[in-house]
């Protein structure tokens, strides 16, 4: 089963990723039961999250279901068995030279499949996601032949890459796409109305090369639930504490921008949301976090995942569109991650390294410039 419109992400709920209220392990189940229920048909999910509880939870929860009736998206690339945690950092990808080299790198990849397929109580993902490539995934032949090699043993019927996990790795996506995109069918891109930047400009490329894409945080960090406004009190560790102080603030400013068009249509925000972000090229399925907000007031996430499973057919016009886009342009608010110019000089890390100069050709051939 390919995957659906609307897609789930274990992110969701609080558990794995600090958004909001933490469900109960029960209550997080059965938000993903509801999903199934009320159309949403794709689950997403890494072995990273919980170190594989989030797959444990997910195989439980649809347990019973047949499996051809649901599409399962399964990602790997952390090396959570023998990495060690470094901090905010995360665990180290499973290409640090550190942990082993290249004739390995199919023995882990096989070996971390089986069991997240083991633990999500299945024997084959619909579609397997590298999470978080650093610069060698992003070009490596040895890892590419190791993961499509997965392909052939069955154990998935589709490969993709999942990056992040802030935004940027545009260049190197669009490099990846040209140099293994016939051995990929899709890609997941941070992208949302208030987001168009840098993941736009992935697009192009991505359809030239028959590469589907997978949105997330489509939410906006929660913004298009309608229920964060200024002044809105965040749980001590919620990720969204991270962001620029008078984020929400300038969110909710274009929100109020943006809503006529919402109106006009008798879309939600969050439907709003989807709908803008399906309408870019090449997007095919769209995968906001559903957050359980603290404080009072706060809508039940049973409410936000209802939005997302009446999601209509597409109404939004071309204009409109680019309307929204103008609206929400977002270009350069941010340092990127992944190839940059910012990096001259420094070793190259898990998630940022030093540009290079056929990169710099490459941006110029996708009319990208050469700042970066």
């Amino acid at each position: 089963m390919n995957l659906t419109r609307t897609a789930y992400g274990t992110w969701s709920g609080g558990r794995f990723m600090h958004y909001g209220e933490q469900l109960s392990e029960e209550h997080y189940m059965q938000l993903m039961r509801d999903s199934f229920a009320k159309g949403v048909r794709t689950f997403v999910t890494a072995d990273v999250y919980g170190v594989g509880r989030a797959d444990a939870l997910l195989g439980e929860a649809l347990k019973g279901i047949p499996r051809e009736e649901y599409c399962l998206v399964g990602i790997v690339g952390h090396d959570i068995y023998e990495g060690i945690r470094q901090g905010s950092r995360g665990y180290p990808r499973f290409t640090d030279p550190s942990l082993r080299g290249p004739d390995k790198y199919y023995d882990y990849l096989k070996m971390a499949t089986e069991k997240s397929l083991e633990r999500c109580q299945t024997s084959k993902f619909d579609l397997l996601m590298l999470h978080n490539p650093d610069s060698i995934s992003y070009t490596s032949d040895k890892v590419w032949d190791a993961f499509t090699a997965l392909k052939t043993d069955g154990l998935t019927d589709r490969l993709g890459i999942a990056p992040g996990p802030a935004n940027g790795f545009t260049l190197d996506m669009i490099e990846c796409f040209e140099r293994f995109g016939d051995r990929m069918d899709w890609a997941m891109i941070i992208l949302n109305p208030f987001e168009p930047w840098p993941g736009q400009h992935v697009l192009g490329a991505a359809a030239k090369n028959n590469v589907d894409i997978l949105a997330r945080v489509v939410d906006y960090g929660g913004l298009f639930h309608d229920d964060v406004k200024p002044g809105h009190k965040f749980r001590d560790g919620d990720h969204r504490t991270h962001r620029p102080g008078d984020w929400i603030e300038h969110g909710v400013e274009k929100l109020e921008k943006v809503r006529p068009i919402a109106l006009k249509h008798g879309l939600t925000m969050l439907q709003l949301a989807c709908l803008w972000t399906l309408g870019n090229t090449a997007v095919k399925s769209v995968v906001p976090t559903l957050i359980q907000e603290h404080g009072e007031g706060a809508r039940s996430i049973e409410s936000k995942l209802d939005e997302l499973a009446a999601l209509p057919a597409q109404c939004l016009s071309t204009e409109e569109i680019e309307t929204i886009r103008q609206i929400g342009d977002n270009t350069g608010c941010m340092a990127l991650k992944g190839a940059s110019q910012r990096h001259e000089g420094q070793e190259p890390r898990a998630d940022e390294w030093p540009m290079r100069p056929d990169l710099l050709t490459l941006a110029t051939r996708w009319s990208l410039g050469t700042s970066w």
